[in-house]
């Protein structure tokens, strides 16, 4: 069982290792959220500010994005929509990944290291700049997760991790943190990590999850509170009566 943290603060930003990551690298898993010149970026660009306005009117800071079952995108919503917030000049993102089983965000960021956030909660590291990384050229803090056999539930149920959860509240009003998390049916974790955040974001698979699925997982996580549903791969886009895919595409994408 790990041992406790008397205090802890989480280090951001040029404090951490810092690395530049090719955006070559990051369009192989389809993270484009941090250039807004790719047109595939608009529904992050579109998706960030509905987030951003719902969480300053309510004060919150501490958001989890979820799904109900495995590959419905939850992870490349997070990691997109982590890279379009972080563009914005007033806002400061820490991205957390907390799927501890089925980590795979250091593999869409192209990330590699000694210890990640198992290592940190089962005690093997203190120090939480041997965990995080600061992605230089998406001004991004990433806090990577590498998949591994453990006991989830006991690592998050512990106080290691409720002292992480301290420290993330502890950090200015002008940094969001998302979480990565597992989903909901895979086990108790993202009920029991979502009962300490502020609200949570559910992707839905186009033509995968079920009105029954939907259901049942915003009631298993309840009461936390559900900031809204996401569709993924649904294969038409909103800007197309916009002509932003038409006329107009010379002034709004590459």
């Amino acid at each position: 069982m790990a041992g406790s943290v008397s205090s802890l603060s989480i280090p951001m930003g040029e404090q951490l290792p810092t690395v530049e990551v090719e955006p070559s690298a990051l369009e192989e898993f389809d993270i484009v959220g941090f250039n807004s010149r790719d047109l595939r970026s608009r529904p992050f660009n579109l998706l960030r500010t509905q987030v951003l306005k719902e969480m300053r009117d309510k004060h919150w800071n501490l958001l989890g994005i979820t799904s109900a079952t495995p590959e419905a995108g939850k992870s490349f919503l997070s990691a997109n929509l982590a890279a379009a917030m972080a563009q914005l000049p007033d806002v400061r993102v820490c991205l957390f990944d907390l799927d501890l089983r089925r980590a795979s965000l250091a593999e869409k960021f192209g990330l590699s290291g000694e210890h990640g956030l198992t290592q940190f909660l089962d005690g093997t590291t203190d120090d939480l700049k041997q965990v995080g990384q600061y992605i230089s050229n998406l001004h991004l803090t990433l806090f990577p997760c590498y998949s591994s056999r453990v006991n989830s539930a006991e690592l998050l149920a512990g106080d290691r991790f409720a002292k992480l959860v301290e420290a993330m509240r502890a950090l200015p009003d002008d940094v969001i943190v998302i979480c990565d998390l597992p989903p909901a049916f895979a086990n108790d974790d993202a009920m029991t990590i979502i009962q300490r955040l502020d609200a949570y974001v559910f992707v839905i698979e186009e033509g995968m999850t079920t009105k029954v699925e939907l259901r049942d997982a915003i009631n298993l996580l309840s009461p936390a509170p559900c900031l809204g549903t996401i569709l993924n791969r649904f294969s038409v886009s909103p800007l197309d009566a916009y002509g932003a895919y038409g006329k107009y595409d010379r002034y709004y994408g590459e």
